[in-house]
């Protein structure tokens, strides 16, 4: 019998992890590295929210709070539902865990048993199916691809919906494509669940204020409110507020959920960070006015990758609507060998390979479900984009 437990077995490492730990390892050996393959903001945490960690801090706000988060926030969390996605709820309704993933796996955790299945968009963020094989359930990838502009239609949704389907699980806007589903495609999925209520939906909204061109972002529940009873909506202040180390995530759903959801937390990491959470008040009340300025960056960001990717070097590039990741293809590039020699049989010998030989860490497509991609996150400064957009270029063009 061996140490490790079977369900460890079950899971994969974070692809996304790996790929920094290496380009950092290799910084630290004096290689010249860009590093695109996290996705966090790169902008500071605003000053007013610092402010507000501080001040607890010295207030002596430094205790265990409510297992879900103070009263203040899951208030401030209502407020926000309200404001920006018409969902009328109160702190009663909302709960707080130490980052959206912790919301994610308790959710899952929560409700799954051996057997159940849940719906996952392919190209998927890579902790989804991970966590639902920690359940042990069972991941149903439902594709998405660049044909459809990486969105699920309700067709391929209707027809990944079985008796053993518990969850859906939508992220919009997508890590890792960008795409942001409009109001209408999400009532078309809502027609779609509405004749399958034993379908619950977790809705991934992290990357909410990261859409362009003047879009509009929609969430399901607030499309469709008839599924509001079975709807879990996920956010949190990480991408909208550059706060990822600081680890809050917060939802609204069902009242029997959320209390299945605090009896597990309970007996787990109990309360996220009381002075996170004080932090998180200010980000949710405070002034908002910077994300205007902060969207404008990343689709300028965006608008530079996307053009430098598809100048003629064999990838082919969407333009996204939102977050801060594009999906380029590379098919045109497989079976072919590097510059370097390296033989590019896969979208991971391909990143790899432009790893190695130019310092640039991308993450490969299989680790999102979707062989023959790879992710670039365009959350670093111009200067920095330039310079990798030009040496994949090159890369690019030295394959044979």
């Amino acid at each position: 019998m061996g140490f490790l437990s079977d369900a460890l077995g079950r899971i994969q490492p974070s692809a996304t992890i790996a790929i920094s730990r290496k380009a950092a390892d290799m910084a630290r050996a004096g290689r010249d590295v860009i590093s695109l393959a996290a996705g966090e903001p790169d902008f500071d945490t605003p000053r007013h929210v610092r402010d507000a960690a501080i001040r607890a801090i010295n207030e002596g706000k430094t205790r265990y709070t409510n297992v879900d988060g103070i009263v203040e926030l899951k208030e401030a969390v209502a407020r926000k539902f309200k404001r920006d996605n018409g969902l009328d709820v109160t702190a009663a309704d909302c709960f707080v865990a130490a980052g959206g993933k912790q919301v994610i796996f308790n959710a899952l955790l929560a409700t799954l048993n051996p057997g159940d299945e849940v719906i996952i968009p392919v190209p998927y963020w890579v902790s989804y199916p991970e966590i639902v094989r920690l359940c042990d359930a069972t991941p149903v990838h439902a594709v998405a691809d660049a044909s459809t502009g990486f969105k699920l239609r309700p067709e391929t949704l209707e027809a990944a919906i079985t008796p053993r389907t518990k969850w859906l699980i939508l992220n919009t806007p997508s890590n890792p494509t960008g795409a942001a589903y409009t109001a209408g495609e999400l009532r078309g999925l809502a027609e779609v669940l509405m004749r399958h209520p034993h379908v619950h939906i977790l809705t991934d909204d992290i990357y909410e204020v990261l859409v362009y061109d003047g879009g509009t972002f929609a969430t399901i529940a607030q499309v469709e409110p008839a599924l509001r009873e079975r709807t879990l909506t996920m956010n949190g202040v990480s991408k909208s507020h550059a706060m990822t180390g600081w680890r809050i995530g917060y939802c609204t759903g069902p009242r029997l959920l959320l209390a299945g959801m605090l009896k597990l937390q309970s007996q787990s990491t109990t309360n996220p960070s009381s002075i996170s959470q004080w932090a998180a008040v200010a980000a949710l009340d405070g002034p908002q006015d910077f994300l205007k300025e902060w969207r404008a960056v990343f689709q300028g960001r965006r608008d530079l990758v996307v053009a430098g990717l598809n100048a003629n070097t064999g990838l082919d590039c969407l333009t996204p609507q939102g977050a801060f990741y594009v999906f380029p293809s590379v098919r045109r590039l497989l079976g072919r060998t590097s510059g370097g020699g390296a033989r590019l049989a896969t979208d991971e010998d391909f990143v790899m390979a432009l790893l190695e030989e130019t310092g640039v860490a991308l993450v490969h497509g299989t680790a999102f479900g979707l062989p023959g991609h790879m992710r670039l996150s365009y959350a670093a400064s111009n200067a920095q984009l330039e310079d990798a957009v030009g040496r994949i270029q090159e890369f690019c063009s030295k394959v044979s």
